[in-house]
């Protein structure tokens, strides 16, 4: 019941981060839709697709589609206030990657995957919805350019994987890697932790490449 609660909040705050890419794109009200339903529900069906895990989540429970097309909606009617709550969003987000990560990652286990399987599910249903947003309403890609966020899917898969080979209680297990996750992920906000970058610079006709 709480990974549902924890579920709901997280489509519902990805489909508005997904709303207002599309408004800042100028996009219609199908366009607005169409983003937000993909923020949301975009990485849980590419895994689906990978995985011949159906019916699909959203075909399976209609219900999650016309929530993620009403909180889209309601995003294009308060865009100044979700402006102003940035925080509020970026740690919805956070919470929103967490809970698809775990979801992605039981989904795999039950069917029987491997671990790195299961570690890969979870990755792309945390983190493909919100790729497909960032390509389609032309813009850098967060999980490649900011602060952790794919690294921060796979060490809460680890947690994850590490939890329930031990003796607790499933329900336990999850509320662990779900706040270790999430801690992680606002502290990297917080402090702008990032990976190394690697850039290549052209220096009178030759390449330079940099790494820090």
């Amino acid at each position: 019941m709480t990974l549902l609660i924890l579920y709901i909040i997280g489509i519902v705050s990805e489909a508005m981060t997904g709303s207002l890419s599309a408004g800042k794109r100028k996009m219609d009200w199908f366009g607005v839709i169409l983003i937000a339903s993909i923020t949301s529900l975009g990485g849980g069906t590419i895994r689906d697709i990978l995985l011949n895990h159906y019916p699909l989540t959203w075909v399976k429970h209609p219900y999650f589609l016309i929530l993620t097309c009403l909180a889209g909606i309601c995003a294009t009617q308060i865009p100044n206030w979700i402006t102003k709550n940035n925080k509020l969003f970026l740690t919805l987000d956070a919470i929103g990657l967490i809970t698809f990560t775990i979801i992605g990652f039981q989904i795999a286990l039950e069917i029987g995957c491997s671990p790195l399987i299961c570690i890969v599910s979870g990755l792309i249903t945390g983190v493909f919805g919100g790729l497909m947003r960032d390509i389609l309403t032309q813009n850098p890609p967060i999980v490649l350019y900011r602060e952790l966020y794919a690294s921060v899917s796979i060490l809460t898969s680890g947690i994850y994987l590490f939890l329930i080979n031990t003796k607790l209680n499933h329900d336990l297990v999850i509320i662990i890697s779900f706040f270790s996750g999430l801690i992680i992920r606002l502290l990297a906000i917080k402090f702008n932790l990032n990976l190394p970058t690697f850039s290549i610079k052209e220096i009178n006709g030759n390449s330079k490449f940099k790494d820090k």
